[in-house]
């Protein structure tokens, strides 16, 4: 069914981690109480759940908060209330959890909305139809969970401090990995000819992920140190890049296997291997905090 048009001030609405009081405006997350959601944001936030999972149009809006004979700059007026929701979510326009811009058309909200109505339950669903006649899911293909990496939603907030410095750290560590194998690429080379059959493959596979990597950890280090702003939403986006560059670099105890043994070796390169998941997780839990989000 779909969710009723929120006028009842009984009615409470979760999403994610949130839980609103439709008639109050009050709005907590994982049960803490947050800045009370009023005027104008509040109604577009109750329509928008009140249709999950459908566009609701920037005219469909226009109607609801302002009468026909107002004259005010609806444009403006309405951006301001969507930034302020976004806002009070910690959400993105660029990496939304909770509010979609459909561009040239209207919102979506695409988190599952659960409706608690008189102390009954249920999750609203969308009225939007699919071409074929079917009913399309509240929560679209891009908003389903991946159950093997972390989400926003399931990560602590961290501070902004804490989570620069050990965000920098790693950068530092890598360019170290680097740096000290470009400065030792004759020791490197014959190693590799003494362990592998074709060793200039792989030396050629090191040098230029270096490199590559040089560059690109240098900007991660400096967006990291300067606080740049949506870091953690570019950093989700260099991640697929990122992961298969990390996961080769892992390696890197094995050119000391000569003197840290080779189970010393293999208990720091599986360490590693989590690296780049704590990287995504670190920068989820700074966008998580809303006194930082949008502004690593």
């Amino acid at each position: 069914m779909a969710a009723p048009e929120p006028t009842n001030q009984k009615s409470i609405f979760r999403f994610g981690l949130y839980e609103l009081d439709g008639g109050t405006g009050e709005l907590r997350k994982d049960g803490k109480l947050r800045p009370r959601v009023q005027g104008q944001p509040l109604e577009v936030l109750l329509h928008l759940l009140a249709h999950p999972g459908d566009v609701v149009t920037r005219e469909e809006l226009r109607r609801r908060l302002w009468p026909a004979d107002t004259f005010v700059d609806y444009d403006h007026s309405l951006n301001t209330a969507v930034n302020k929701l976004r806002d009070a979510l910690s959400d993105s326009a660029d990496n939304p959890r909770f509010i979609q811009t459909i561009s040239r058309r209207g919102y979506r909200f695409i988190a599952a909305v659960e409706v608690v109505v008189d102390g009954a339950s249920k999750f609203a669903e969308s009225n939007q139809r699919s071409v074929s006649g079917g009913e399309t899911s509240a929560t679209p293909v891009s908003e389903k969970r991946n159950f093997a990496l972390s989400d926003a939603h399931d990560l602590p907030e961290a501070p902004r401090g804490v989570v620069r410095i050990l965000f920098s750290l790693i950068q530092v560590m890598y360019l170290t990995f680097y740096v000290i194998s470009l400065a030792r690429l004759r020791w490197v080379e014959l190693l590799f000819s003494q362990a592998v059959q074709h060793p200039k493959w792989l030396f050629a596979l090191l040098l230029v992920t270096a490199l590559v990597g040089i560059p690109v950890r240098l900007y991660l280090l400096s967006a990291a140190i300067f606080g740049y702003r949506g870091l953690p939403v570019k950093f989700l986006r260099l991640f697929p890049f990122v992961l298969p560059l990390d996961a080769l670099w892992a390696l890197a105890p094995f050119l000391l296997v000569d003197e840290i043994g080779v189970g010393l070796a293999l208990a720091v390169t599986a360490a590693l291997l989590y690296v780049p998941f704590s990287q995504r997780s670190l920068l989820l839990m700074a966008e998580g905090n809303p006194k930082q989000a949008g502004n690593f």
